[in-house]
């Protein structure tokens, strides 16, 4: 599956209303642990297929980010049944990142 790319408009739809876990990659493109983790949540997104993987660039996206409580980026969210379960903050090893979604 590929990365999907969140808005304030999809945000309730494809997180809080969706059936299956759900990764999101709050990031920005000046930020550079953000670049460094960007090809891992891409390759993520291909081999997984029990979650979803999604992003939020934070300046085209500000009210999630304050929705969220972002302060620094990257920051990693995991969300089941509609509601947070785990969060990070920080680029991440891909294991680390699969392990989130457990």
């Amino acid at each position: 599956m590929a990365v999907l790319h969140l808005t304030k408009d999809n945000f309730d739809e494809e997180v809080l209303q969706s059936p299956l876990p759900v990764l999101v990659d709050f990031w920005a493109t000046w930020c550079g642990p953000c670049q460094m983790i960007g090809p891992v949540i891409e390759e993520i997104a291909g081999e997984v297929t029990d979650a979803k993987i999604c992003k939020v660039d934070v300046d085209a996206q500000p009210e999630l980010a304050r929705q969220y409580k972002v302060l620094s980026i990257p920051t990693l969210m995991v969300f089941k049944g509609g509601e947070l379960a785990k969060r990070e903050t920080g680029a991440k090893p891909k294991e680390e990142i699969l392990q989130m979604l457990k």
